[in-house]
């Protein structure tokens, strides 16, 4: 059975911007994130989760594993567990995406951050 230890109407402020949790059920989370321009990311990665990001306003950058990849609007991006990935707001205006997480353990305690601009990587 799966953990899901997100409930819809959690939310958090971030450094880069903000998510919320919109849905869960068994096995995946549905949040709403906004990348405030100029902002980015941790690159980061998963042991218990894949994601499935969709851009529905503003443009990104996202990286996975050696990727880049630039994005607009209804375009959209599958991250594998364990594949490290980013988003970056390259846009005058917020980046906004829908990002389906699901897997056997979804919870906020998930993310192993390799590099972060805002000092929460380990050194």
């Amino acid at each position: 059975m799966a953990e899901v230890t997100y409930k819809r109407g959690d939310a958090d402020n971030r450094p880069w911007g903000r998510w919320e949790v919109l849905d869960t059920g068994e096995g995946f989370a549905v949040k709403r994130i906004t990348v405030n321009p100029g902002a980015i990311l941790s690159l980061q990665l998963h042991h218990h989760r894949s994601e499935h990001w969709t851009i529905v306003a503003g443009k990104a950058r996202v990286t996975r594993g050696e990727e880049k990849l630039d994005l607009g609007f209804g375009q959209h991006v599958h991250l594998p567990v364990e594949t490290a990935h980013r988003i970056e707001n390259i846009g005058d205006t917020p980046v906004i995406f829908i990002e389906v997480q699901y897997g056997e353990k979804l919870d906020e305690n998930d993310i192993v951050r390799l590099e972060d601009k805002y000092g929460r990587a380990p050194a």
